[in-house]
């Protein structure tokens, strides 16, 4: 990828950028599903620098996580099997209009993922470059839910007050 081009950057690699004052700072909270189960812990955020704000959360997921959905091999459409997860990719991303912060609690609560579906979630591992092709993936992923319904974005799917300002 041309470095020029790039456009998601880990807020630890911007020393530019840092967490407005008046805004919370979650990395290291607790991130739950929908059902209030923790998924993980907010490690990161994923910068646009096209639009000056954090568009994505890195967390650093659970073990539970990692072993209800550690199926090493999945089937493509095609029916042939392809690699998902291995062994060190612990983290995925969660964009940031499809959670809540409670600053009471010190939690992040995602407001329609469910714990199965974060399980069968494409992971990385931590410091790795997310490009387009995650980004498709990980959205395909969280529209998908179980009990085959599918959530339907929109235009805040990037947005969330609370991280507006860097």
């Amino acid at each position: 990828m041309d470095k020029d081009k790039k456009d998601l950057f880990y807020l630890n690699e911007l020393s530019d950028y840092k967490v407005a004052d008046d805004y919370a700072d979650v990395r290291g909270w607790d991130v739950k599903d929908v059902d209030g189960r923790v998924v993980g812990k907010v490690d990161d955020f994923l910068v646009s620098k096209s639009a000056e704000r954090v568009v994505y959360l890195d967390i650093e997921v659970d073990t539970s996580i990692i072993e209800v959905g550690h199926d090493v091999y999945g089937k493509s459409s095609d029916g042939i099997h392809e690699f998902l997860n291995k062994d060190g990719e612990n983290h995925l991303i969660i964009p940031i209009g499809m959670v809540t912060i409670s600053r009471d609690r010190k939690d992040v609560i995602t407001t329609e993922i469910n714990h199965e579906t974060f399980a069968k979630t494409k992971r990385f591992a931590k410091g790795f470059l997310v490009n387009t092709q995650y980004e498709v993936a990980s959205y395909n992923s969280y529209r998908k839910q179980p009990d085959g319904s599918q959530i339907m974005f929109d235009d805040n799917f990037y947005n969330r007050q609370d991280f507006e300002s860097l």
